[in-house]
């Protein structure tokens, strides 16, 4: 389907000026500089840095990274993802070690492991996952995991695979409502979606948090939002985030408007009247973003230190 038929003529130029509460300090600050010296000494791929985004300074400040796993390159291309996509080559069975080795260096309390879309192997990375979760309880016991995977194409056993390693937070994110699927996250569907989150909580149980979050400026309605939570709550989710989009380059989905914090604040209203445990909304809000806040208060060990072994799906 035609982009501009489902986001309307009236979007805005990626050279239109954003509003001022986008505004955020350039990185290079000394634990920036360390972090991204580890990067490289580890030979790691990061979220932040091959997603652009926008608080890579304020979270590598302040100990958070986002790393990922399974190589740089993503099977599927997201309309609105600025990682790049084709046939990935990467093939390192050390990266799991490699990986929870790094998050022993930072002395982190608080992990998310995650990946980018592999529809091209069999488990779909599952077998990756589960070790990289098993190598930091062994390298890292006192750092909680918190994982957030692409939606395996729906299989059962990939997921069941990586929930048997008993992380402590599942995050799947479902990016946008329902309606725009079909250009902004071509070869998923929305009620895969829901179901990788709502069989994670089960097969996880009490034992299992599970996350999933949302963007704005693709041209939905705050009705569409508010329907689109009440659907995760009914998929057990307990967690939520919701962000603003920020086009990366002219190949990618335009913006259609920035929401105002004022806004955000509304949404973050009405997800706690559904129930939701948890919620982080705002213009710079990401997934990974302070993930360690967003675990329930009453599990032990979370910290003001957050890893993000991150993925996009």
């Amino acid at each position: 389907m035609d982009v501009l038929t489902v986001l309307g003529p009236d979007v805005l130029s990626i050279r239109e000026r954003k509003p001022a509460w986008f505004k955020v300090p350039p990185p290079g600050g000394k634990k920036y500089r360390e972090l991204k010296r580890l990067m490289v000494e580890e030979n790691l791929h990061t979220v932040c840095q091959e997603a652009a985004c926008p608080n890579v300074g304020e979270c590598w400040e302040r100990g958070t990274a986002t790393f990922m796993i399974l190589g740089d390159t993503c099977t599927r291309r997201c309309g609105f993802c600025h990682v790049k996509t084709g046939k990935p080559t990467w093939d390192d069975p050390l990266e799991p070690a490699r990986v929870a080795r790094s998050i022993a260096k930072m002395g982190l309390r608080h992990a998310v492991i995650t990946s980018v879309d592999r529809d091209d192997m069999p488990d779909k990375g599952a077998r990756i996952w589960a070790a990289t979760i098993r190598q930091v309880r062994r390298q890292a016991p006192a750092c909680k995991v918190e994982v957030l995977t692409p939606d395996f194409q729906g299989l059962e056993m990939p997921l069941a695979t990586v929930i048997a390693e008993r992380p402590d937070v599942f995050n799947h994110n479902v990016e946008v409502v329902p309606r725009l699927y079909t250009i902004a996250r071509r070869g998923s569907t929305w009620e895969r979606s829901l179901r990788v989150l709502r069989n994670a909580k089960e097969m996880g149980g009490a034992a299992v948090t599970t996350k999933s979050g949302l963007m704005v400026g693709l041209g939905e309605t705050h009705d569409e939002m508010v329907a689109a939570f009440a659907d995760l709550r009914e998929a057990n989710v307990q967690v939520l985030t919701v962000g603003q989009y920020l086009r990366p380059t002219e190949n990618h989905l335009p913006v259609v408007r920035y929401w105002h914090p004022d806004e955000f604040k509304a949404l973050e209203d009405a997800a706690y009247a559904l129930g939701f445990d948890h919620i982080a909304a705002g213009p710079l809000v990401r997934s990974s973003y302070h993930a360690d806040q967003h675990v329930p208060q009453e599990q032990p060990g979370t910290g003001p230190l957050a890893a993000v072994v991150s993925a996009i799906g």
